[in-house]
């Protein structure tokens, strides 16, 4: 079979895979949802969801930098990677030996073709329409809930030393439109570094939206901020809700109320 990714490369597979190795947290995720965990060989150490996973099965690195020998080891049948989430040269290297399907995701609607995609593949076509089904319907839900909300300006850091927020065309700045937020660094680069002065021209009633991933920022790190800018309301955010796009969108819904409430 002839299978197409989200690069639009073609992806050629005699047989259903039997062995995966997974380089994205999200999609790892999205596997065991579809009742593929038995299948998985491999995964990154930031695949932390289900816990037990780093346990049971090979870390073959990170995200950015993998390690191939154990990935040789492993001899998986497909290897699947994500274009913001790992390097071009892990890509180039790794389809020179093995099958490699590659998502790239800027929307739920690109997320659930990518669902759609996985249940093909993997022949778990009912699993993947369930999961489809389930989130589009909360969805449809969450958009009658805040159909009636103002719009609110936000800031969502994702880093500091430097101050790194989220700007236009990523999956969070989609998932925060979604929520009827305006983000206030859209106008910048994807990844914008953020001066103080800028951060201490907030608004008072904007938010300042601070995410527990890549960088995981906590409480201890309010009263940092609030030295740059002392009026504007900061929320710690649950980052794998605003920037997963597996499975954890069928519970992100219900997350989002919160913020609404």
């Amino acid at each position: 079979m002839i299978y197409t990714d989200q690069l639009d490369r073609k992806i050629e597979l005699s047989v259903v895979p039997k062995s995966i190795v997974s380089l994205v947290p999200s999609q790892t995720e999205l596997l065991v949802a579809l009742g593929l965990e038995d299948a998985i060989v491999g995964v990154t150490k930031f695949c932390v969801h289900p816990k037990r996973l780093r346990k049971e099965k090979t870390i073959v690195g990170g995200t950015k930098k993998i390690n191939f020998d154990k990935i040789r080891k492993l001899n998986p049948d497909i290897i699947l990677c994500n274009k913001e989430e790992n390097t071009k040269e892990i890509v180039e290297n790794l389809q020179k030996e093995y099958t490699v399907h590659v998502s790239d995701i800027f929307s739920i609607e690109e997320a659930l073709c990518m669902i759609r995609q996985y249940g093909d593949i993997f022949k778990k076509e009912d699993s993947a329409h369930k999961l489809i089904a389930e989130i589009e319907s909360k969805q449809r839900s969450f958009k009658k809930y805040i159909a009636n909300t103002p719009k609110r300006r936000v800031a969502y850091f994702i880093w500091k030393d430097p101050w790194i927020a989220v700007g236009k065309s990523t999956f969070i700045d989609h998932l925060l439109e979604l929520n009827n937020f305006e983000n206030v660094f859209r106008a910048k680069s994807r990844y914008p570094e953020v001066s103080e002065e800028e951060i201490s021209l907030l608004q008072e009633n904007d938010l300042i939206l601070l995410s527990s991933e890549p960088y995981p920022f906590s409480e201890k790190h309010l009263s940092e901020i609030r030295k740059i800018n002392d009026h504007t309301k900061i929320i710690l955010v649950d980052g794998e809700y605003f920037s997963w796009y597996g499975s954890r969108l069928a519970d992100a819904f219900t997350y989002f109320r919160t913020f609404h409430e």
